[in-house]
């Protein structure tokens, strides 16, 4: 099957899918319908812009039909003010009622995370759920062992991320690498791949802002990241795939309290250099 298919019978050559493609891999041939320039197999990156572009369905991508391309539905278009309480009413969740969260709502969020923006559309996050309390205390044991050895080896680095103090909560019982979150969601790449950082942070932080509409909350290990990154232990402790590292963590669970208000945040410092300036 050739990169890409045209219908010349509905194709109204509006050269949409020409101008909307990211790496100009598309132009109008001699037919005067649009068709691949010659190396447009290798270097295509599969976005799927010009199958979403074109108001008549007239071009079919090798890998993207536009059957498996959901409508856009205006209906379900956020208003300014809706689309400014999704985000302002966004907390971070770090107190969770003791109730498994159903592994179906944990599938929907990643499926939902997997449409975030990556590099070049590379999609290189991977997922790991970790949901077994037994595993979850062990491992944040093994992030109170990092701050320990941090305490010992790396004093001003610890004492300007107050870890003594930190330390002191866990040895009292109270969990606050994980907060007693039911489940955590590691995002993962390879090693050597150079934008899975960017990536995984991104669907992360889709992962998390999509969490309220299942009723669910989310909060960043910061600890166990770091821990992860940086611990031996804690390394060989996570089941990642050989090669890989984790590139973010995410708690997950049902909250337990319910916030009523959206606390202001500091007002952006902005330097603008306009055109009629």
């Amino acid at each position: 099957m050739p990169l890409l298919t045209i219908n010349q019978d509905t194709c109204n050559q509006d050269a949409l899918c020409i101008k909307a493609c990211p790496a100009g891999l598309i132009e109008f041939g001699t037919s005067g319908y649009p068709q691949p320039i010659t190396d447009a197999n290798e270097l295509c990156i599969r976005c799927g812009h010009c199958v979403a572009v074109c108001p008549t369905s007239s071009l079919v991508h090798q890998d993207i039909h536009p059957d498996q391309c959901p409508s856009i539905r205006k209906e379900l278009d956020l208003s300014l003010e809706q689309c400014e309480q999704f985000v302002r009413s966004r907390r971070s969740i770090r107190n969770y009622k003791d109730k498994p969260v159903e592994k179906e709502k944990l599938a929907r969020l990643i499926d939902i995370a997997r449409y975030a923006p990556s590099g070049h559309n590379t999609q290189g996050a991977q997922w790991l759920v970790l949901g077994n309390r037994e595993e979850l205390v062990r491992l944040a044991g093994l992030v109170a062992d990092w701050m320990g050895w941090m305490l010992e080896h790396k004093p001003d680095v610890a004492a300007m991320m107050h870890m003594e103090r930190t330390l002191a909560f866990w040895k009292k019982g109270k969990d606050v690498f994980l907060r007693g979150a039911p489940d955590l969601i590691v995002a993962h790449a390879h090693k050597d791949d150079p934008v899975a950082p960017t990536t995984c942070t991104i669907a992360l932080t889709t992962l998390e802002l999509a969490a309220p509409s299942l009723g669910l909350g989310c909060c960043w290990a910061g600890y166990f990241n770091t821990a992860a990154t940086l611990y031996p232990p804690l390394q060989e402790a996570l089941p990642l795939p050989e090669e890989h590292k984790s590139l973010g963590a995410m708690m997950v669970g049902y909250p337990k309290f319910r916030y009523q208000r959206m606390p202001p945040r500091k007002e952006p410092p902005i330097n603008w250099r306009m055109g009629d300036d």
